[in-house]
């Protein structure tokens, strides 16, 4: 065979080869459902772990200093253990945190009209305990307006703090331990993603999905109240307002590539939920809120998730942590772990397929 021949064929071999792994890596890219590209290799073999709480309100000066617990009192001291046990530390920031002023939000019923504006100082307590990831999608980020809000991320900025949920801030990833998080929020509410735009939270979870190893997905929805505490499947309207169907949300989101939703609004527990394998809390209740939250009966306890995911995003198994408050002391360890009942109750319920267990321990499975 004429030598040029060879040469130019093992000239043209790699070329070829590169064309090919183009034209697979175009493909994956452009298809409608993208594989997530994982960082690092067998990530699904190995576990990471995820720590998420409910509605976070530690206290508001406006309309007075009354609405602020002392200043020398950490409303998360009693639970700083369970906090920092995750990888990563989920909260939703229930209202704006900033030290300005902004334009106070004008309701036309004042009776049921709150609106607060949580000291920047609060940050530093959440920062040390372990907070990483905030949602800002619900009704009281924006209770002092456009200034409120962009004064709420410049603080969340100089913390070094991810958050999303705005249109202003759809979507936020991080890296922890070698692994890419991709996370996206929802709400009914002014300026928000909103919650019953299921196209948006498409596109969001696919853009993220196609790049990150695990896609977490909020959402602020569902009616308020003690008697809101189960699950309906459909649309629920709540003071006039449309509050998403939480259920279709839920799956929508896992069958674009969510990993992990979840739930907060209700101000009460809701059941969990599995969806291929991934892991759904329809409503983690009130977890840190001082002054103006109702916390009698059920309002007042809360779990704190702990969950154990492979690093894919598959739920292998979780952990409640019972939490309760009495009204001016933050969550506190609840030795009689009342949430457990709610929890099974309200699950065994509304999702008697999923085969929830929870033990005396506070660990959780589905079969």
């Amino acid at each position: 065979m004429n030598k040029k021949i060879i040469y130019s064929a093992l000239f043209l071999l790699p070329l070829i080869g590169f064309g090919l792994r183009y034209q697979l890596n175009k493909e994956q890219i452009t298809t409608k459902s993208p594989q997530k590209v994982i960082s690092k290799n067998n990530l699904e073999d190995s576990v990471f772990s995820l720590v998420a709480v409910g509605d976070i309100m530690m206290g508001t000066n406006y309309p007075s200093t009354d609405g602020l617990p002392p200043k020398s009192t950490n409303l998360l001291d009693s639970v700083l253990e369970y906090l920092k046990e995750g990888d990563l530390t989920f909260g939703n920031l229930e209202g704006s945190m900033f030290d300005g002023e902004g334009t106070p939000k004008k309701c036309s019923n004042p009776a049921v009209c709150y609106a607060f504006r949580q000291p920047t100082y609060f940050m530093k307590q959440l920062q040390a305990a372990g907070f990483d990831l905030f949602s800002i999608a619900n009704n009281h980020l924006g209770d002092f307006g456009d200034i409120g809000r962009a004064a709420t991320c410049a603080t969340l900025k100089e913390y070094k703090m991810k958050f999303a949920g705005l249109e202003r801030c759809p979507w936020d990833t991080l890296t922890v331990k070698g692994v890419k998080i991709g996370f996206t929020a929802f709400a009914p509410n002014t300026q928000c993603l909103q919650i019953t735009d299921f196209t948006t939270l498409t596109k969001t979870v696919k853009l993220l999905s196609a790049t990150c190893d695990i896609v977490i997905v909020s959402f602020h929805g569902g009616a308020e109240g003690s008697s809101k505490s189960h699950v309906p499947k459909m649309e629920e309207i709540f003071l006039g307002e449309n509050r998403g169907d939480v259920y279709k949300f839920a799956r929508v989101a896992i069958d674009a590539g969510a990993d992990v939703v979840l739930g907060h609004g209700p101000h009460v527990t809701r059941a969990v939920d599995i969806y291929k394998n991934r892991f759904i809390a329809y409503s983690m209740g009130n977890f840190c809120t001082y002054g103006s939250f109702n916390l009698k009966g059920i309002s007042g306890l809360a779990p704190i998730y702990q969950l154990k995911l492979k690093k894919d995003g598959t739920f292998i198994s979780g952990k409640v942590i019972p939490t309760m408050q009495k009204g001016e002391c933050g969550p506190l360890f609840d030795r009689n772990k009342s949430v457990f009942e709610e929890i099974r109750n309200l699950t065994k319920s509304d999702f008697p397929e999923n085969g929830f267990q929870l033990s005396e321990s506070g660990f959780f499975t589905f079969n």
